[in-house]
């Protein structure tokens, strides 16, 4: 807790925390500049979706001086001071006029005049295709859903039927072009992702991996898979004359599923899927050498989306409850419960428990968490409408069962890949406020929690680290995202405030995605990197010990990953009015990190904060 040892202490700290209020809001180093902005609400207007693409700006590319000095800001509360004064040294160097600096720059402001986007490409490729750790965890959220109200096989299927009854009314809209656009302060955001999340799948490959998206082809597919005991099917969801099934019907087909795939002494082919990704690769290309093998795969990568029946996992206590589901949602809880009733390469997967617990995982290539979060409330909110369509009577034909030959081979790659998960989680409710507590103080709840974050970090290992939280690109055509560096000089001035009330500092700005272009643009000229990017405080830069994301959702739910880094936490919140759902994570083996302990410190950050924001009237300006 704080020790308020004096009014000078408490003053000091409301300053630094005034840099939140909105008007002069920097959220943790972060500044709000015209192309770059993280949107946590939008409003949605109904139009057309090419008529709106093309009206959307392209990406800038910043100046160069505006990035190295911003760059090397960033680095001051995470460096030594012999280390930022090596890198300064570089940075000279790399911006000499005729020098290398100059000449990559000039090669991506070419690049980007010539291209849509001048970062996405890369982007896809850097982040996600050639990272070659499993998509598992250390790459693919998952969603955890409110618990929902059944506890047996007949409550799952019907809730069940009624989800994929809702994707397809979301499909809908996708189809016709229709989906509502979202704007933010009245600018249209790029839409895309709504457009890559459905009918998509990640193909492993032996360096480098790539998506296709068969919504895209000339005879999109009409089918979802479902698996069910580690089997899977091929489930028509149209009818005849391409109307959707009904949920009745959907029910029906379900159960015929279910009845067909009783016993779970399957083989679970799944499971490939949460290898390393250099290894799923071979093991790919054993399993498809098998003509109906690769059928069987073809057909779960074509279809719009999978649905997973899984069985009940072992109970545990109320407080447990949301982090035993959340590993359940990320991995499967591993290879003796549901990790091979899952085929992870598919963009989104929805998880429906027998026991009432539900929610999603996605693989992040082609999408970010707001689209998939806003198709899930869509989805939430279909679910609870009472059904108004009447069932046509007619016969439908039996789901088909997608067979799997297993050799020697195939047997040993399934073996091998159930290794087991290293996830230490923990998912709380922090229900003393929410996000109407900082607005009423006239401050970003985002920048607040951030903050909240920075404290709890500082608190327990007296050091601030490389923080990343994603910031939404969406307002250019194409965009994804760039970084918020929220460890900045007015972070860390804030979190030592609390025991030195002398020091203040200001903020820097995000800067990731453009040095990333001036490395590729070397590469792509077959230049060599530049010395500042192979620097040691490069490396510290991105050695993000705290990757956080705020992924705001109608639904009372949370998004949650793992760390990106083998000492750090994932950090995912969804800020309600009156409470906050966060999801922190760490890996079990490593001694230095402990996910409990970080979201009690952050509780404690977050009460503390509040407790000095409330003595602010009481302080004599």
């Amino acid at each position: 807790m704080i020790c308020c040892g004096s009014q000078t202490f408490c003053l000091n700290v409301i300053s630094l925390i005034s840099l939140l209020k909105v008007g002069m809001m920097k959220p943790c180093g972060f500044v709000k500049t015209s192309f770059l902005v993280k949107p946590v609400s939008a409003t949605r207007v109904a139009g057309r979706y090419f008529t709106h693409q093309k009206g959307l700006p392209c990406l800038p590319v910043p100046t160069l001086q505006q990035t190295c000095e911003r760059y090397l800001a960033a680095l001051e509360p995470i460096v030594e001071a012999d280390e930022l004064k090596h890198t300064k040294g570089l940075l000279e160097e790399f911006q000499r006029a005729g020098g290398l600096g100059e000449r990559l720059q000039r090669g991506l402001e070419k690049r980007a005049s010539k291209t849509e986007n001048w970062l996405s490409q890369w982007w896809v490729q850097v982040a996600y295709l050639d990272y070659r750790l499993p998509v598992v965890v250390h790459s693919s959220p998952g969603l955890v859903l409110p618990r929902m109200n059944f506890s047996d096989k007949k409550g799952q299927i019907r809730f069940a039927a009624k989800l994929i009854a809702g994707v397809l009314d979301f499909k809908t809209m996708i189809d016709n072009e229709t989906l509502p656009v979202e704007y933010l302060g009245g600018k249209p955001l790029c839409m895309n992702q709504y457009y890559e999340v459905l009918s998509s799948c990640r193909i492993p490959g032996l360096k480098r991996d790539s998506v296709v998206n068969h919504a895209k082809s000339s005879r999109p597919p009409k089918h979802i898979t479902v698996v069910h005991n580690f089997q899977f099917f091929v489930l028509d969801v149209h009818n005849s004359d391409g109307t959707p099934l009904t949920a009745d019907q959907l029910c029906v087909q379900l159960e015929r599923i279910c009845s067909a795939s009783a016993n779970s002494n399957s083989e679970p082919v799944g499971i490939l899927t949460t290898q390393h990704r250099d290894s799923w690769g071979k093991a790919y290309l054993n399993l498809i050498k098998d003509k109906t093998n690769k059928e069987s795969v073809l057909a779960i990568q074509r279809s719009i989306f999978t649905l997973c029946l899984d069985g009940a996992m072992p109970r545990v206590s109320n407080e447990l409850y949301r982090s035993c589901a959340a590993i359940q949602m990320l991995h499967g809880g591993g290879s003796q419960w549901n990790s091979g009733n899952r085929w992870f390469d598919k963009t989104l997967q929805f998880i429906v428990g027998e026991d009432g617990v539900c929610g999603a995982n996605y693989e992040h290539a082609p999408a970010e968490g707001p689209p998939i979060v806003a198709l899930i409330d869509h989805v939430v909110e279909y679910t609870r409408k009472p059904e108004m369509v009447r069932s046509p009577m007619v016969p439908l034909p039996m789901p088909r069962k997608l067979d799997f030959h297993i050799t020697p081979d195939i047997k040993k790659d399934i073996e091998e890949a159930k290794n087991t998960q290293d996830l230490d989680m923990r998912v709380m409710v922090f229900g003393h406020f929410g996000k109407n507590f900082p607005k009423a103080h006239k401050m970003s709840p985002d920048a607040f929690i951030q903050m909240a974050l920075q404290l709890a970090y500082y608190r327990m290992y007296q050091q601030c680290c490389a923080t990343y939280e994603s910031a939404s690109l969406r307002m250019f055509r194409l965009g994804r995202t760039d970084t918020i560096r929220s460890a900045s000089r007015a972070s860390a001035a804030f979190v030592r405030a609390f025991d030195d009330p002398s020091k203040q500092a200001i903020s820097g700005q995000a800067i990731d995605r453009h040095l990333l272009g001036l490395k590729m643009q070397a590469i792509e000229e077959n230049l060599s990197v530049p010395d500042v990017l192979k620097d040691a405080a490069y490396t510290k830069a991105l050695h993000y010990r705290l990757s956080t994301s705020q992924v705001p959702s109608q639904t009372d739910c949370v998004m949650c990953f793992g760390p990106v880094v083998p000492n750090g936490y994932g950090v995912c919140y969804n800020p309600m009015n009156d409470h906050i759902n966060f999801a922190v994570s760490a890996f079990n083996s490593c001694k230095e990190t402990a996910a409990a302990q970080l979201a009690q410190a952050v509780v404690d950050a977050l009460l503390d904060m509040r407790t000095l924001l409330e003595q602010a009237p009481r302080a004599k300006l």
